[in-house]
């Protein structure tokens, strides 16, 4: 399948991620070059690991990943409050590049580049639960549309909505709105609900630069 001028371009397409979480940086990638290459503009919005499983019986390395989740989230969230839409994408670049490229776990450091990279007040590092209502409420506005067993990323697209893709490397090219239209029609016929197989690598952030790296669970299986 090629791009032509008989693929539409949808009219609204959302993505809801947790900034902690590999796959769906992976995904943004790939979603954001379909995004560039269609013409269409992608509505980023949060959702949360750590409120996502709250309440469960976690392994011990996976629940000690949640404080981060939530801070990570809580300062998205402020930062769309304080700076409005535009101020999103922009943030979660700088931290995905510095959590996922960089591997770094000095939160503190991190978070103050990152919000300077983006342009956003410096204030905003200091975590606050003043804007959970709203966290929480976009979390919601996710796990409505597909269900509560699925972790990030969630996609919706016009009024298609799926968990995923769950995808390492990230395809580019046509290969990259190959997979798009192809999910898109996939999960647009009512009644179907999955496709999966095993996990073969691990997040694989740029095939030609990086090596695996250890699996962090962000997508739920």
């Amino acid at each position: 399948m090629t791009d032509t001028a008989s693929q539409q371009t949808p009219q609204s397409v959302r993505m809801w991620f947790d900034p902690t979480c590999p796959w769906a940086w992976m995904t943004s990638r790939w979603l954001g070059e379909v995004a560039d290459t269609r013409g269409f503009e992608v509505d980023w919005q949060v959702m949360s690991l750590a409120v996502l499983n709250e309440g469960r019986d976690l392994p011990a390395a996976y629940a000690a990943m949640m404080p981060r989740s939530m801070r990570m989230t809580r300062l998205v969230t402020a930062a769309r409050a304080a700076a409005g839409d535009a101020a999103v994408k922009p943030l979660y670049d700088a931290l995905g590049e510095r959590i996922h490229h960089q591997k770094r776990k000095d939160d503190d450091a991190l978070i103050a580049e990152a919000l300077a990279e983006a342009g956003l007040d410096a204030a905003l590092a200091e975590e606050t639960d003043a804007h959970d209502a709203t966290l929480r409420s976009t979390h919601q506005a996710a796990i409505d549309l597909v269900g509560d067993d699925v972790g990030t990323p969630v996609i919706a697209v016009d009024d298609v909505a799926f968990f995923g893709p769950v995808i390492s490397p990230a395809p580019k090219g046509a290969d990259a709105l190959r997979l798009f239209d192809g999910i898109v029609a996939a999960a647009s016929i009512d009644g179907f609900f999955e496709l999966k197989r095993s996990r073969t690598r691990g997040p694989r952030f740029d095939v030609q630069a990086d090596s695996d790296v250890q699996d962090g669970g962000g997508a739920a299986a």
